[in-house]
C-alpha cells in the first residue's frame, strides 16, 4: 500500500538583526565573478548577492553589467531593511570594481567611505608559473 506524503510546514526564520541606517558594503571583484555583501555596523549580513546569483553564467558573470545587476539587487534588499549610508570596501582586480561603485550610488545609497582592501603580497611565496594563453 502506498503511503501519503506528509507535508512539512517550515517557519520563516525570524531575524534579530539590529539594523540602523548605517552599513558596510563589501565587494569582491574576481576575474570570474563579483560578490556583494551588505552588513550592518556590527558585521552581520543584511543582504548579499553575486553575478552568478543574479542569473549570469559562464564568462558573462565577469562583466561590469553583471556586477551592476548584482549590486542593484543587493542594495534594494538592504534599503528595504533600512540602510541608507554605507562604507564601501572593494577587494580584487576584476572588471566589476568601478561598475559596483556606480551601481551603489545609482541605487540611492549614500557613500561615506571608499576603501580598497585588496591584499598585496610583500614578497611572499614563490609565484605560480606564468600563464600561457
Amino acid at each position: 500500500m502506498a503511503k501519503k506524503a506528509e507535508t512539512v510546514k517550515t517557519k520563516a526564520k525570524k531575524s534579530n538583526l539590529k539594523i540602523t541606517d548605517k552599513g558596510k558594503v563589501y565587494v569582491s571583484a574576481t576575474f570570474n565573478n563579483t560578490l556583494v555583501t551588505i552588513t550592518n555596523e556590527n558585521g552581520d549580513t543584511v543582504a548579499w548577492s553575486s553575478a552568478g546569483a543574479a542569473g549570469f553564467k559562464g564568462t558573462r558573470k565577469s562583466t561590469p553589467f553583471a556586477a551592476t545587476t548584482a549590486v542593484e539587487k543587493t542594495a534594494q534588499r538592504a534599503m528595504e531593511k533600512g540602510i541608507k549610508t554605507v562604507e564601501v570596501y572593494i577587494k580584487g582586480p576584476g572588471a566589476g570594481r568601478d561598475a559596483a561603485l556606480r551601481a551603489i550610488k545609482s541605487a540611492g545609497l549614500s557613500i561615506s567611505l571608499i576603501a580598497d582592501v585588496t591584499p598585496i603580497p610583500h614578497n611572499g611565496p614563490r609565484p605560480e608559473k606564468r600563464r600561457r594563453i
